[in-house]
C-alpha cells in the first residue's frame, strides 16, 4: 500500500512537470534585415579601398608613424583591449559551468546535545567500543571532497556559453572599430595641422606685402597724394592680418595637443612635412558595393554578433522553464576523534544525490526574464539595421562630398589666380595714381580670404577621403 502511494506521488509530480513544460512560450522569430541597395549610385566596381591596410593607404611617412604610435599607446584602444580580456574570461566562466565543480576541505566542530532528546538518549546508551560510551562533549573532524554538477540536458548552459563567445567576438570587432575611428581622427587632425601651417605662410606673406604697401602709402601721404585716412586703413589691415596669425598659431597648438593626446603622450611638437599639403594629392577611393560594408565595417559586424548573442540569451531564458537535473556528491572521512579519522571503512562517508526539479510557482519571474531577453533581441535587430543604414548614408554623403569638393577646389584655384593678378594690377594702378587705395585694400582682402578658402577646400578634400575610407570600414587592418 505504501509503495503504491509512493508511485502515486511520483506520478503526480511528473504530471505537474509535464504540464508546466507544455505551457512553455514559443521562441520569438525576429524579422530579417532589410535588403540593401546593389550599388552606391552609379558605382558598379567591386574593388573596395577599405581592404587596403592603413599603412599603405596613407603615403605621408610622418602620418604613418603617428598612427603606428597611437595604435600602441592610445588610451581608448588600451581600454578596448581590456574589454576583450573581460569577454574572454566570461567565455571561460560559462565553459566551466559545463563541468562538475569539485572542492576539497576539512572541518572541525564541537557539539553537546540535550540528554533528554532522542539523539542525547541514544548517545548515552551507545558504545563506540566495548566499555566506551559516546562522550557528552562530542567533537567532529571532517576531511573530504564535495562535488556538484548541473547536467546540461536541454542545452541552457551551452546557449549561455555561445552568447558569451559571440560577445567575445563582438568585443574584438569593437576594438577594430576603435582603431578605425582612431586612424581617421589622427589623419584628419594631421591634415588640419598641415592646412594651418599653410594658412600661416599665406597670412605672414600677406602681412609683409601689406607692410611694404603701408610704407608706400606713408610716402604718398607726405607728398599729399593720399590722406591720413589711407594710412590708417592700411595700418588697420595690417593689424587685422596679424590677429589672424595668432589665431592660426593657437589652432596649430590645439591640433598638436589633440594628436599627442590620441597618441597617449604629453604635448610636444608634431613632426611633419609642411610642403606635402600643397603638392600631395588625396588618395583615390574605390567604394565597391554596399554589401561589402557587412564584412568591412567593424561596427556592423559587432552589431550582427550582438544580435546573435541576444538570440542565444533568449534561448537560454526559454530553457529556464524546463526542469533541471542537479547532482551533488560528498566523499571523505569523519570522526569525533583525530585518531579515528582515517580508519577505513568505519570513518568513511559518502553521499550521492540527484535533484530533478522544474519551476511551477515562480514561472512569472522566469516569464519576465524571457520577455526581457526577447525585447533585447528585437532591440539588437533594430540596432543592426540602424548601423547598416548609418554606414550606407556615410558612404553616400562622402561620395557626394568628394565630387563637389573637386569642383569647388578647381573653381577656387581659378579665383585665387585671378585675385593674385588683380593685386599686381591694383598696385601698378595705385602707383600711377589711376586707382585709389581702397581698390588696393579690397584686392588684398579678397585675395587673402580666397587663398584661405582654397586651403580649407584642400583640407576638406583630404578629410573627405579619410572619412570615406573609415565609412567603408577601412583602417583596422
Amino acid at each position: 500500500m505504501k509503495i503504491g502511494r509512493k508511485f502515486y506521488s511520483v506520478g503526480v509530480l511528473l504530471i505537474c512537470l509535464i504540464y508546466a513544460g507544455c505551457k512553455i512560450p514559443k521562441e520569438l522569430q525576429v524579422n530579417k534585415v532589410m535588403p540593401i541597395p546593389a550599388s552606391f549610385g552609379n558605382a558598379k566596381d567591386t574593388v573596395n579601398s577599405a581592404q587596403i591596410k592603413w599603412s599603405d593607404f596613407f603615403s605621408d611617412k610622418n602620418l604613418v608613424s603617428l598612427i603606428d604610435t597611437a595604435i600602441h599607446n592610445n588610451p581608448d584602444l588600451l581600454i578596448a583591449l581590456q574589454e576583450i580580456e573581460i569577454a574572454r574570461n566570461r567565455v571561460m566562466s560559462r565553459n566551466a559551468q559545463l563541468f562538475p565543480s569539485i572542492s576539497a576541505g576539512g572541518g572541525l566542530g564541537l557539539e553537546k546535545v540535550g540528554r533528554y532528546t532522542s539523539q542525547g538518549a541514544g548517545d548515552a546508551s551507545a558504545e563506540i567500543t566495548p566499555g566506551k560510551i559516546v562522550p557528552e562533549h562530542l567533537t567532529d573532524f571532517l576531511l573530504g571532497f564535495h562535488a556538484s554538477w548541473e547536467a546540461d540536458i536541454w542545452g541552457k548552459i551551452r546557449s549561455s556559453k555561445k552568447a558569451a563567445f559571440t560577445r567575445y567576438l563582438g568585443s574584438i570587432e569593437g576594438k577594430n572599430f576603435v582603431v578605425t575611428n582612431l586612424v581617421a581622427e589622427i589623419a584628419n587632425s594631421y591634415y588640419e595641422l598641415l592646412s594651418a601651417d599653410y594658412e600661416l605662410e599665406i597670412i605672414r606673406a600677406t602681412i609683409q606685402l601689406l607692410k611694404s604697401q603701408l610704407e608706400i602709402v606713408k610716402v604718398q601721404k607726405e607728398a599729399s597724394v593720399v590722406t591720413e585716412l589711407a594710412v590708417k586703413q592700411f595700418e588697420a589691415q595690417v593689424y587685422h592680418s596679424q590677429s589672424l596669425e595668432f589665431d592660426v598659431l593657437q589652432k596649430i597648438t590645439e591640433n598638436e595637443n589633440k594628436i599627442n593626446f590620441l597618441l597617449g603622450r604629453f604635448p610636444q611638437k608634431i613632426t611633419r612635412d609642411k610642403g606635402t599639403f600643397s603638392t600631395q594629392m588625396p588618395a583615390q577611393i574605390k567604394v565597391g558595393v554596399p554589401s561589402q560594408l557587412l564584412n568591412n565595417r567593424p561596427d556592423i559586424k559587432q552589431a550582427e554578433l550582438e544580435l546573435l548573442a541576444t538570440k542565444c540569451d533568449a534561448k537560454a531564458a526559454r530553457l529556464e522553464f524546463y526542469p533541471s537535473l542537479d547532482i551533488t556528491g560528498t566523499m571523505g572521512y569523519q570522526a569525533f576523534k583525530p585518531s579515528y579519522l582515517l580508519r577505513t571503512p568505519e570513518s568513511l562517508l559518502y553521499s550521492l544525490v540527484g535533484d530533478f526539479a522544474g519551476p511551477i510557482v515562480n514561472r512569472r519571474a522566469i516569464t519576465a526574464e524571457f520577455n526581457t531577453a526577447n525585447a533585447l533581441q528585437v532591440e539588437a535587430l533594430y540596432n543592426y539595421q540602424k548601423t547598416i543604414l548609418t554606414g550606407f548614408a556615410e558612404v553616400s554623403n562622402e561620395l557626394s562630398n568628394i565630387n563637389n569638393l573637386e569642383k569647388l577646389y578647381s573653381l577656387k584655384s581659378k579665383e585665387v589666380d585671378v585675385l593674385v593678378k588683380s593685386i599686381d594690377i591694383s598696385n601698378d594702378l595705385f602707383k600711377s595714381a589711376r586707382a585709389n587705395y581702397l581698390e588696393v585694400l579690397m584686392a588684398q582682402r579678397d585675395a587673402l580670404a580666397t587663398k584661405l578658402e582654397l586651403v580649407d577646400a584642400r583640407k576638406r578634400q583630404f578629410n573627405s577621403v579619410t572619412n570615406i575610407y573609415r565609412a567603408l570600414g577601412g583602417g583596422w587592418q
